[in-house]
């Protein structure tokens, strides 16, 4: 494929549609001036090569046009989550050590406060309207060139881990040689794999930009003249609406977007039809393989999930035609080399549980935090993103847990996926999720939440007496949960990965609380 970026796609197709979003459309010779715009107020700004640079940006076109902005300027971009708490905002701004962060006005709250909290030498610029101590980047664009600066070395995405089980972290990679100028390393892989450059592609964006898959996923569709279709916030209905009206081709999902779409009144669900659609991506959280074959009967052999992480060490993939044939599995490796690690570092043969590493790509840091890096880095050199796992005989990749989710009882390592999957055999049950519990006795034991399925009435401790005996079926003693807890809903980010340190939190109240 020969190198492609905005410009290229802005001057062969410059009223082609480049990003839908609610009322909002730019072209692609709109987008490439806001772009080009953008990236001259940066520069004169004093901002240098390698500078970091912080966004709080909700889903809006804007998002697109910083991050191409800051690519143009040799910076680093760190698109920080619009769900932060004012002081974890902060965190990440002090942490990042940004010189320069562009707030939107229409978040509100934690927009306007977050320069209050931040000392130091940091600029601050407004979208969106007006915020205290803030210049207005729209004003301080509207006065520059739409066209492109001379001097344009590439930039990188630094992006954050999601911190469901800590403070979250960089992801830093060195910068591209200065005179680079092929297809951006934040699309360029994406591209190949999911089709993203094939014409007339047309994207379907369900959840936050400032989440590293969405945001390279939709700078990927950008970079191949197709049109990304951003939805200001992910609600079911609408995203079959879309699907339907747009005539969408390319999509993007996490697990819990399915399980809200097949909640949906059953004469939606069998009025459904969008014959473009033909690639629906979903990764971020696993899949049970029940879900995925209720998926995959309704909308056809159209699903195709991957397996990666904001580190990028490594991705696997599988379609919908393997994973009916090896279910369970997360596909094999499209971008680096799997390697499964005992605990004393050994590589281990197919079969055997252990560390999921990847060798193969670009090794990477959390920026300043060299502990951290060594701790996800083994002595060969290959890197993890800290889940456990095991290869079959032809490659395929299955995962067992995290390793900070691996419950260990009386010596026994227990995986909180195996039990869970053994739970959604169960019917009535529509989610469930196993944390350990502190245990004097054996360390810690599992305990289980249980989201009941909607269109049932099943007595909850009626539901309880069924997995209970399920449990006993098919699972060991030592596995069998200590106690099962029916809950409402279970705690979630914006971006669909379930949040263990909540459900760890909610032990210590009392059963039938619900999470926030």
């Amino acid at each position: 494929m020969d190198p492609t970026d905005l410009r290229r796609c802005a001057a062969r197709a410059p009223d082609h549609p480049a990003v839908v979003c609610g009322d909002a459309r730019l072209s692609y010779a709109e987008l490439e001036a806001m772009a080009n715009r953008y990236a001259r107020v940066l520069a004169d700004k004093g901002l240098r090569r390698g500078d970091h640079i912080a966004s709080l940006i909700g889903n809006r076109p804007e998002a697109l046009a910083m991050a191409w902005a800051a690519y143009r300027c040799g910076l680093y971009l760190t698109p920080m989550p619009t769900t932060l708490a004012v002081g974890e905002a902060a965190y990440m701004v002090r942490n990042a050590e940004a010189r320069l962060v562009v707030l939107d006005a229409s978040l509100g709250e934690p927009a306007a406060r977050l320069a209050d909290m931040v000392a130091g030498d940091v600029e601050w610029l407004s979208i969106g309207g007006a915020i205290a101590n803030c210049r207005s980047l729209e004003s301080l664009a509207e006065v520059q060139p739409p066209t492109a600066r001379e001097h344009e070395p590439p930039g990188a995405l630094m992006v954050y881990t999601s911190g469901t089980t800590g403070a979250p972290k960089g992801v830093w990679r060195p910068l591209p040689p200065e005179d680079f100028r092929g297809t951006p390393a934040f699309a360029a892989d994406l591209l190949k794999l999911f089709g993203l450059g094939e014409p007339g592609v047309r994207y379907l964006s369900t959840a936050p930009l400032y989440h590293a898959a969405p945001l390279r996923f939709a700078l990927a569709v950008t970079a191949a003249r197709g049109t990304v279709h951003v939805m200001e916030r992910f609600d079911a209905a609408l995203a079959l609406d879309m699907l339907e009206r747009e005539a969408i081709t390319h999509s993007q999902w996490v697990p819990a977007m399915f399980q809200r779409m097949l909640a949906l009144p059953e004469p939606r669900r069998q009025a459904f039809s969008s014959p473009s659609h033909r690639v629906a991506v979903h990764g971020a959280a696993p899949c049970s393989v029940a879900l995925k074959r209720r998926m995959i009967d309704w909308w056809g052999p159209i699903l195709l999930e991957y397996y990666s992480g904001s580190e990028g060490v490594g991705l696997t993939l599988i379609d919908s035609q393997d994973s009916l044939r090896k279910p369970g599995s997360v596909g094999r490796c499209r971008k680096g080399e799997i390697h499964v690690l005992g605990a004393d570092g050994r590589e281990l043969p197919p079969g055997e549980n252990g560390a999921v590493h990847f060798s193969g790509t670009t090794p990477f840091a959390y920026f300043n935090e060299p502990a951290k890096t060594a701790a996800r880095t083994s002595p060969q050199g290959w890197q993890t993103f800290g889940d456990l796992g095991h290869v079959d005989a032809e490659g395929y990749l299955y995962l067992t847990e995290r390793q900070d989710d691996m419950i260990i009882s009386g010596g026994v390592n227990i995986y909180p996926q195996e039990i869970e999957q053994a739970i959604l055999e169960v019917p009535g049950v529509w989610e469930c999720a196993v944390v350990g519990m502190s245990d004097e006795r054996f360390g810690e034991r599992p305990i289980a939440f249980v989201v009941p399925d909607r269109s049932r009435s099943t007595d909850p401790q009626a539901l309880v007496a069924e997995i209970e005996a399920h449990n006993r079926g098919c699972l060991g003693k030592f596995k069998q949960p200590s106690a099962i807890r029916v809950v409402e809903q279970l705690p979630r980010s914006p971006t669909g990965k379930l949040l263990r340190r909540v459900l760890r939190d909610m032990l210590a109240t009392p059963p039938g609380s619900l999470p926030p």
